[in-house]
């Protein structure tokens, strides 16, 4: 059993800043990319910003030079800094991760999901 838990969402000003957490638990083996998606009301789901293990990281232009991504192997931990928050990155947030399971199986996992709101 694999949970993905994401923390940190909330209310903040524009211009303002909020770190999102993504905290991988259960039978892992390892994990190999990683992910931060957002989906605004009546919107698509968006990818925000991409993580490999290795650290290779790719962003949405919408998002570029604002938000910052990064893991923790040792702690199983993702995070998204997100500096200059303007109101169109108002969403809800999920992490995703693709993870091996101590039985070998590889399965992508979802978050639950965390709000940002950015107000104006």
């Amino acid at each position: 059993q694999v949970q993905l838990v994401e923390s940190g969402g909330g209310l903040v000003q524009a211009g303002g800043s909020l770190r999102l957490s993504c905290t991988a638990s259960g039978s892992i083996r390892s994990i190999n990319a990683m992910a931060w998606y957002r989906q605004a009301p009546g919107k698509q789901r968006e990818l925000v910003a991409t993580i490999t293990s290795g650290g290779s990281t790719n962003y949405a232009d919408s998002v570029k030079g604002r938000f910052t991504i990064s893991r923790d192997n040792a702690k199983n931990t993702m995070s998204l800094q997100m500096n200059s928050l303007k109101p169109e990155d108002t969403a809800v947030y999920s992490c995703n991760a693709e993870i091996r399971s101590t039985t070998w199986a590889t399965t992508n996992y979802w978050g639950q999901g965390t709000q940002v709101t950015v107000s104006s």
